[in-house]
């Protein structure tokens, strides 16, 4: 049973409540004054302390501290008389777990206790609950799919599902959910299969990468408005998620939508394109210098600030005074916060932050990241501690305290591949591990979504009878030599360039300051 450390100078009158409580499971130890309950708080572990905030002798802050001291993890519940500001920003400041103010009622203090000793539990027991209710409605709607607007809305249900259910210690019902998710995907990379080369011949289809910065980003520059771009590269919506409440201290979210990133969804290609405003057909025909192919010397994305000035060129907006800076390291990083006032005059502030794919490429080669990212709950909880203290999340406030309007997004997702699909080609063949571009392949075409005319979806080839083919789901791309060595090392880690859920369905965010 719960015991509970009760300490008010009146505790006598309080003992209908004590034996309502103790009805209700719950055990009491007593005291009358700060002194007394210090020695017993010293000596005994409590699961929570009731504490008064007016008695005579040592005050209820006095007594607040010093518990604080013995056992900072014990919950502690502040009761006072007295709503003054002040105290409640002392209390509140001394990290109590809740406050009620006096007279209390036994039914406050029980449900401050089932919220303190079993809100965990309780949590977990509603969204199990909740998970099994819509599990066949979630069941038959992802057979009913048929647009890329209901794809994304049902993406985002089964994110806040999973989000919940890792609250829950129902490792069962969460096998169940995995599953679900991968028969979805294994749905929407049919969906994909079927309308993806359809979108470049019609209007009828998500924003796609070259689109993002005409139809957010510009109009917002157009408006006047100063604008601090950030694209944090391999951004999933569902790390964007766990983001967010702590965005959410710093700013207002004007708003926050999905777009598609373009095939392959890698940064070479949805990358730039996204800062062109080009597909990467056009990138390296109109700035063949600036395109650059896998097999060449050089970073495949070394002139994007370059291309975002010419794309802002053609959205007329030319005249405006740009900064644009790649960080990819954390020396990088501080050396960017250490000058950014140099940004302050700016119109424009484009920034490339490339932390998240630098950990889902260690993950794969660093065995101790493999452990810290285990799955996919880990990898969000994993990305959320590194922006929560990260020199990114510094940039953003900066960015809010000088009045810039924040446009946050990605180049494209990750999908963690646990299939291998064989395929052979020349030796001029793509590394990719999601994608492949090459003629002459041979390949499980029931596990790629294949496309004979690159030109149509905007891709470049190199000869004529070039193809690209699209990893889907969950599935990886591996050569016959060598096949099982290859496929246990890759089995398991992150990789994008292909087609999933988890790669193409993106988000992008408004941010104001407060």
């Amino acid at each position: 049973m719960p015991n509970i450390l009760w300490v008010d100078d009146e505790i006598h009158m309080l003992k209908g409540h004590l034996l309502f409580l103790e009805g209700k499971g719950y055990t009491f130890q007593t005291c009358n004054n700060g002194s007394d309950a210090i020695e017993l708080f010293d000596n005994t572990a409590f699961d929570a302390v009731f504490l008064d905030e007016n008695m005579p002798g040592l005050s209820g802050l006095d007594v607040l501290e010093e518990m604080k001291t013995i056992r900072p993890e014990t919950p502690i519940v502040m009761i006072t008389k007295s709503e003054e500001e002040q105290i409640m920003e002392m209390a509140i400041g001394s990290k109590i777990a809740d406050y009620l103010i006096k007279p209390v009622n036994p039914n406050q203090v029980l449900l401050c206790l089932k919220k303190l000793l079993k809100g965990k539990e309780l949590v977990s027991q509603k969204a199990t609950r909740g998970y099994q209710q819509v599990f066949g409605k979630l069941t038959m709607e992802m057979q009913q799919l048929e647009t890329w607007q209901e794809w994304s809305d049902f993406y985002r249900e089964l994110l806040k599902w999973e989000l919940e259910l890792e609250k829950s210690a129902e490792e069962g019902l969460k096998s169940v959910l995995a599953t679900q998710k991968s028969e979805a995907n294994e749905l929407f990379s049919r969906f994909i299969s079927n309308h993806y080369e359809r979108w470049f011949e019609s209007n009828e289809r998500p924003m796609l990468s070259h689109e993002v910065v005409g139809k957010i980003v510009g109009p917002k520059i157009r408006a006047g408005e100063k604008v601090f771009f950030v694209m944090v590269d391999n951004l999933r919506l569902d790390q964007w998620m766990v983001m967010k409440p702590m965005i959410a201290e710093d700013f207002k979210i004007k708003s926050e939508g999905i777009y598609s990133s373009i095939l392959p969804s890698a940064t070479q290609y949805a990358r730039n394109a996204l800062f062109a405003g080009m597909l990467p057909l056009e990138i390296k025909k109109k700035f063949p210098n600036y395109w650059k192919e896998e097999h060449e010397e050089g970073s495949l994305n070394e002139f994007e600030g370059e291309l975002f000035e010419e794309q802002l060129k053609r959205l007329g907006l030319g005249s405006k005074n740009v900064k644009y800076t790649k960080v990819t390291n954390i020396r990088w990083a501080n050396k960017f916060i250490a000058n950014i006032h140099q940004n302050k005059e700016a119109d424009v502030v484009a920034l490339v932050y490339n932390f998240v794919d630098a950990l889902s490429h260690a993950r794969t080669d660093v065995e101790v990241i493999r452990e810290l990212a285990s799955d996919d709950n880990a990898y969000r909880r994993l990305t959320a501690t590194w922006f929560e203290g990260s020199p990114l999340r510094k940039a953003l406030k900066w960015a809010a305290e000088n009045g810039f309007k924040v446009v946050l997004t990605t180049d494209h997702g990750t999908v963690n591949v646990n299939k291998a699909s064989k395929v052979v080609g020349t030796r001029d063949l793509t590394t990719n591990l999601r994608f492949k571009n090459g003629n002459g392949m041979s390949y499980q075409g029931k596990h790629s979504f294949v496309v004979k005319k690159p030109e149509q979806i905007g891709l470049p080839k190199h000869h004529i009878v070039d193809e690209y083919i699209f990893a889907l789901s969950d599935y990886f791309y591996a050569y016959p030599n060598n096949f099982n060595h290859y496929v246990n090392y890759y089995r398991n880690t992150y990789q994008h360039g292909g087609v999933s859920l988890e790669e193409l369905i993106i988000p992008y965010v408004v941010l104001e300051g407060k």
